[in-house]
């Protein structure tokens, strides 16, 4: 199998994205151009953290007119797996790819530090090594990640089971403490309908080895490979 890592013009997580696949879950990796089409056959594609075009317009907005997004899309379609982290999740919503809007946080201060994620599913490729209930410790570093959709987009998340991952307390309660940018209902990442694209806020990338202070996220490109290997 390979892994598609994305590379934007302002992209800073790419390389460490890159490391996770290539140093410690072992598999094929490679950069994907912005300004390509070419998806280079691979198998999941990894839209990483960082400011995409300088975010100068929106976060997110021009990085979704770029011709690597318009292969993205066609990927996804196709059922392709797609995980957005943190500029990446702006990205996908930008894109049309999963529904809502993030922005800036509450208090309108940037945010970097750990945080806690309670696991809402465990039914996604991205999830399958985690159970429902289970806490991560995972860091966030974003200015605009405070996640809001509508009512009926909420109450349509929820029914559909998509919802991936809450800001919880270290022992999963979910409280208005535990939310560090204000998102609704304490969202941290979610699916879209056919369940093989995420989006989430938090950095797994930079909680993949225990050197990094935590590994919890390593779990999450895991479940990747794993639902790969089943596929």
């Amino acid at each position: 199998m390979k892994f598609g890592v994305l590379v934007f013009p302002g992209s800073n997580c790419d390389q460490d994205t890159y490391h996770v696949i290539a140093e410690v879950t072992r598999e094929a990796v490679t950069y994907l151009w912005h300004d390509s089409e070419d998806l280079a056959g691979v198998d999941a594609v990894l839209i990483p953290g960082g400011f995409a075009y300088g975010d100068y317009l929106r976060t997110g907005a021009i990085a979704r007119f770029s011709p690597v997004m318009q292969s993205v899309k066609r990927f996804a379609a196709g059922g392709g797996l797609v995980l957005g982290i943190c500029n990446g999740f702006q990205i996908l919503t930008e894109s049309g790819l999963l529904p809502g809007a993030l922005m800036r946080n509450a208090g309108l201060r940037y945010v970097c530090k750990p945080v806690h994620l309670r696991v809402e599913t465990a039914n996604t490729p991205f999830t399958n090594q985690l159970h429902k209930g289970q806490v991560l410790e995972v860091p966030v570093g974003h200015m605009e990640g405070n996640y809001f959709c509508t009512a009926e987009e909420l109450a349509r998340l929820e029914s559909e089971d998509r919802i991936a991952f809450r800001y919880a307390t270290p022992g999963g309660e979910i409280t208005a403490a535990a939310n560090p940018n204000g998102s609704v209902s304490n969202i941290a990442g979610i699916l879209n309908e056919t369940r093989n694209v995420l989006g989430m806020m938090p950095h797994p990338d930079r909680a993949s080895e225990a050197l990094l202070g935590s590994a919890d996220g390593r779990t999450i490109f895991d479940s990747m490979v794993a639902a790969l290997v089943s596929h």
